[in-house]
């Protein structure tokens, strides 16, 4: 708030001397014309060069206010014989300046119109004093090589304030345009970030709840037979639900200041963690063989995105394929992270569940924007021989960047 009051202050001083040069300027036509000199008293140059100039001072604080001003007390000036013959373009300068003004901060149509009725004055103060002031000055001592007259001079303030309006226009919307792309990236960015943390829930919260459906429904079958599966599938929804707090507890943080010192930063997953995803998987009755490279010195943000396709692809397998037979290889070159998910189908010819056929879903999509967040290429669809395929390739920088 000082800043702004300080900036604003600035230009109120630069504001005024402009004014003072403006002033010393129409002083100085008045006094030496290219024409016939004013028949009022050499004196009088001074307050009427700082009359006319004070509307450029304070043209910030009421622009329009200063505007009527400037262009009353020329128009006055000239109609009133003050100004010299040749030069009654000078006493306008500040009303063009002040016109700019109104023109940069204020629409189109408004600072039109006042440009219209600033013309108008200036047209209609010049044929007054070149009827009924300019035939009655001296003859100038040196005479001009263009001679005084009042289409020149029209022509000159007509010229002067259409260029000043449309420079103030120009610059108005070159703001307006800023500022609209500004608020455009920024929704942008909003909208990006609202996808990113939807896309980390869905993923976390589908492949827990998918999970948790799972085992509950195991132990809600044999409950009575076998309370030794019920109290096992138990543990694997206590676990799971825990993890997940903790994931939820780690997406939600991205909703925060990057500077809030009081919450610590949760690691983010990443190809240490599929081991885990793939044992989760195995407690639904999903035989998960897992290849994964040893040594793998991942981007942080790629091996997210291969943590996340994968728990999405075991998810769908969880969900509409229940118990079968599903193979995970990622593969890690240093340029490029590929990841497989098969699984054979459903067992016993059982059809698979209603989703399952790579006809949509959010599972799918998210994947296949993760992938294409890297430039990189996915696929989805069932097997010729049974099953479903997700395979996914992430090209990569080594500094985690877009290839």
């Amino acid at each position: 708030m000082k800043w702004a009051e300080r900036r604003y202050g600035r230009r109120d001083v630069i504001d005024a001397a402009v004014a003072v040069a403006v002033a010393l300027l129409i002083r100085y036509a008045v006094v030496d014309p290219p024409g016939p000199s004013s028949h009022w008293p050499e004196w009088s140059a001074w307050p009427m060069a700082a009359i006319v100039s004070f509307p450029i001072a304070v043209r910030r604080r009421r622009p329009w206010a200063a505007l009527a001003l400037a262009c009353a007390t020329a128009a006055a000036a000239t109609m009133a014989g003050a100004i010299a013959a040749g030069a009654i373009w000078v006493s306008f300068v500040p009303t063009v300046l002040v016109l700019y003004l109104v023109a940069a901060t204020t629409s189109i149509a408004w600072s039109a119109a006042g440009l219209a009725a600033c013309l108008s004055a200036a047209a209609t103060a010049v044929p007054v004093f070149y009827s009924q002031v300019f035939p009655g000055l001296a003859p100038a001592a040196t005479p001009s090589e263009i001679p005084p007259a009042w289409p020149i001079e029209i022509g000159v303030i007509g010229v002067l304030l259409t260029a000043a309006w449309a420079v103030g226009a120009v610059v108005r919307w070159k703001r307006d345009t800023t500022a609209r792309l500004v608020r455009h990236l920024a929704d942008a960015a909003v909208t990006d970030e609202r996808r990113r943390i939807a896309r980390e829930l869905h993923d976390v919260i589908g492949h827990s709840m998918s999970l948790i459906a799972v085992k509950a429904t195991v132990a809600n079958h044999v409950a009575d037979a076998r309370p030794q599966e019920v109290r096992a599938a138990l543990a694997v929804i206590e676990q799971t639900s825990r993890s997940t707090l903790t994931e939820i507890h780690r997406v939600l943080d991205l909703l925060r200041a990057d500077d809030d010192p009081r919450q610590a930063p949760l690691p983010a997953p990443g190809m240490a963690d599929l081991p885990e995803l793939a044992a989760h998987a195995r407690s639904a009755g999903v035989e998960v063989e897992l290849t994964v490279p040893r040594e793998t010195a991942l981007p942080a943000a790629v091996a997210m995105s291969v943590y996340r396709i994968v728990q999405q692809a075991l998810t769908n397998v969880i969900t509409h394929v229940g118990p079968t037979r599903c193979s995970v290889t990622v593969d890690v070159d240093g340029r490029e992270a590929v990841i497989e998910v098969v699984d054979d189908g459903p067992r016993h010819g059982r059809p698979p569940r209603p989703g399952h056929d790579g006809r949509g879903g959010h599972g799918l999509i998210g994947m296949r924007e993760r992938a294409r967040m890297y430039g990189g290429t996915f696929d989805a669809g069932p097997r010729p021989e049974g099953g479903f395929r997700v395979s996914a390739r992430l090209p990569y920088e080594p500094d985690g960047t877009v290839t």
